[in-house]
């Protein structure tokens, strides 16, 4: 018999590279319903050493990622037992971590998420729930995106759930299937040009509301074949590395208009990309998290571009902790030995219960 609550931290460091997201989490399930607690959270930043490796860690050789993996585990087990013992954690179900993503390559049947090595459960001494994309890879899929199982059980309410975070993705029902996808990359270019000029990220886009929109790169950023492949599809920071910055660096134009630029090419994908799924004689409802949600120019000129949709913001913790929420789901669906990634969304041969779970013991 499955217990009817559930007592879990979700863990979660995304490609923005904002640091590590720990939520407290309780959940419980009525008849089939499921309802969440989000109770302490924490984001832990990175140092300036780590920082870089991430950021680098694309192009490492395979000895130093496998360092790297060893070191960022360690890492991560001594930042989760500060959370636990911070706030005094009890009785814990399970500790549901994602890791961090350097490699995600699933055309080549490969996806590597750091700091999910067997260890980390024994330096917590918790139950750990992980490595929740390799499986779908594996069985042909791409791997991600992996929160809109959680979109469907947590937030059916919403006509389209969508984050904002290193990465765009969205995620809503299409004939009784949940249909999900990667958009367009937001943070992990924004954030790029914020610390040229010497900051984390561009506060409430007051610096790209200072620029200039070049329609030039604007047309030549759209006409990426990205954005023309069906769905299910995902990105990587390869993509960006490769592709996108290399593309905006043959214009000679100020940081303020490379971020205006994008700013207005994140809003005019967004809206692509929900036009052919939208009613447009009723109002439906967006959900939208994650850090760009703080970015006001950024949600204004999403507004812009979709004025039929209305667009609503919600509290501060299910913003910004939203996906470790929802890894938090992921854990405890898996410990339950249930579906939590679905075909329809990443393509995979079929729906299946993803991830490893690892015991203290």
């Amino acid at each position: 018999m499955f217990k009817k609550s559930y007592n879990v931290i979700g863990v979660m460091s995304g490609t923005s590279l904002d640091g590590i997201d720990l939520a407290h989490i309780h959940f419980s399930i009525v008849d089939d319903k499921w309802s969440f607690e989000i109770l302490e959270t924490e984001t832990v930043s990175y140092n300036k050493d780590c920082l870089e490796k991430l950021k680098t860690a694309v192009d490492f050789s395979a000895a130093k990622l496998q360092q790297l993996n060893e070191d960022y585990t360690v890492l991560l087990a001594n930042v989760i037992t500060t959370f636990i013992e911070k706030h005094d954690l009890k009785n814990l179900d399970a500790v549901c971590s994602h890791g961090h993503t350097i490699l995600h390559q699933p055309q080549n049947g490969f996806t590597l998420q750091i700091g999910n090595l067997p260890k980390i459960a024994k330096l917590i001494n918790q139950t750990v729930v992980c490595d929740f994309r390799v499986q779908d890879v594996l069985l042909g899929g791409q791997g991600a995106p992996l929160v809109p199982i959680g979109d469907r059980i947590l937030f059916s309410e919403y006509d389209f759930c969508l984050n904002l975070g290193g990465f765009s993705n969205v995620s809503f029902e299409q004939n009784g299937n949940r249909i999900a996808f990667d958009i367009s990359p937001v943070n992990t270019v924004l954030n790029f040009y914020a610390n040229q000029l010497g900051l984390d990220y561009d506060d409430k886009g007051q610096i790209a509301g200072s620029g200039k929109l070049n329609t030039n790169l604007m047309t030549e950023l759209n006409a990426l074949n990205y954005y023309k492949k069906p769905f299910p599809k995902s990105l990587g920071v390869e993509f960006v590395k490769t592709t996108v910055l290399p593309l905006i660096e043959r214009y000679t134009i100020p940081i303020e208009d490379k971020m205006r630029t994008f700013i207005e090419h994140i809003s005019f994908q967004t809206a692509v990309a929900l036009d052919c799924f939208e009613t447009r004689n009723e109002k439906r409802k967006l959900l939208t998290t994650g850090g760009g949600t703080h970015n006001d120019f950024l949600m204004e000129r999403m507004q812009f571009h979709l004025p039929q949709l209305e667009i609503i913001v919600p509290d501060k913790k299910t913003i910004e902790f939203k996906e470790a929420l929802i890894f938090a789901l992921l854990g405890v669906l898996k410990l339950r030995n249930e579906i939590n990634v679905l075909s329809s969304v990443t393509g995979a041969k079929n729906d299946h219960a993803s991830g490893v779970i690892l015991k203290a013991l």
